[in-house]
C-alpha cells in the first residue's frame, strides 16, 4: 500500500472523450497528481497500464476497441493489485456494479464534483472504496433484501462458507434461483452451484432439506 512519502500519485486516465480527458488531467495535476499516460480506447489502456504500471488507472465505461469493463478485468489478470476505478456518464447503476465486479476499488459519475477527484483517488490507492452515492445507495437496497434470518452468517462450526449462508437465508425466505441472483448480484449458474454445492455438504438432497439442516446448526443443535 501507498504512502505519502511514495511522491505524487501516478495515473493513467482513459477516455474516449479527449475534452473529458483534458478537464480530469488539468484537476488532478492541478493536485499535484501526475497524469503518465492517456488512453483513448480499452484496449490502449490495457497496454498503457502494463507498461507504465499507475498507483491508479481512471476507466471510463464505454470506450472503443475494448470497453471498461472488460479492459479492467484484462490488467487485474495481468496485475491483480492494480487499483482501478470506473468512471462514467451513465446513470445506470447496473453497470456500476459490473464494474466493481469486474474488480474496479471504486466507480464514479462525471456528475462528480470535480475537485473531489482527487481526493477519490488517493483513498483508492490507500484501499479506500470509492462510489458514487447513487451506487452506494443501491447496493445497500441490495444488502436490505437479505432477510434477518442470518443475513449470511455462519455458525462456528460449519462447513458453509459465507457465501453459501446467505443462499440457505434467501432459500428459507421462499426465493427464486432469480430472486437470489438479483439479491446478491450474482448470476444464476452461481446460485446453481452454491446451492449444489450445499446439498452435497449437508448431504441433503432438496433445498427444503438444507433449510431445516442449516437452521437446526445456526441453533447449535447440529
Amino acid at each position: 500500500m501507498r504512502t505519502p512519502r511514495d511522491g505524487p500519485l501516478r495515473v493513467i486516465v482513459a477516455d474516449d472523450d479527449s475534452f473529458v480527458r483534458r478537464i480530469v488531467k488539468d484537476t488532478l495535476q492541478s493536485a499535484g497528481i501526475t497524469v503518465i499516460a492517456e488512453a483513448r480506447t480499452g484496449r490502449e489502456a490495457v497496454e498503457l497500464v502494463l507498461h507504465y504500471r499507475p498507483d491508479v488507472v481512471l476507466m471510463d465505461v464505454v470506450m472503443p476497441e475494448l470497453d471498461g469493463i472488460a479492459a479492467t478485468r484484462r490488467i487485474l489478470e495481468a496485475l491483480p493489485d492494480q487499483a482501478v476505478v470506473m468512471l462514467t456518464g451513465s446513470d445506470d447503476d447496473d453497470l456500476g456494479i459490473l464494474g466493481l465486479r469486474s474488480g474496479a476499488v471504486g466507480y464514479l459519475t462525471k456528475d462528480l464534483q470535480l475537485e473531489g477527484l482527487p481526493r477519490a483517488l488517493a483513498g483508492a490507492v490507500m484501499g479506500e472504496g470509492v462510489i458514487s452515492r447513487v451506487l452506494a445507495r443501491r447496493l445497500i437496497g441490495h444488502v436490505r433484501k437479505v432477510p434477518e434470518l442470518g443475513s449470511g452468517m455462519r455458525p462456528i462450526k460449519s462447513p458453509l462458507t459465507g457465501r453459501e449462508w446467505e443462499v440457505v437465508d434467501l432459500l428459507a425466505a421462499g426465493k427464486s434461483t432469480e430472486e437470489i441472483a438479483e439479491a446478491l448480484v450474482i448470476s444464476t449458474e452461481t446460485v446453481r452451484s452454491h446451492v449444489k454445492s450445499i446439498l452435497k455438504k449437508l448431504k441433503v438432497s432438496s433445498r427444503a432439506e438444507a433449510v431445516v439442516i442449516a437452521r437446526r446448526m445456526r441453533d447449535g443443535l447440529d
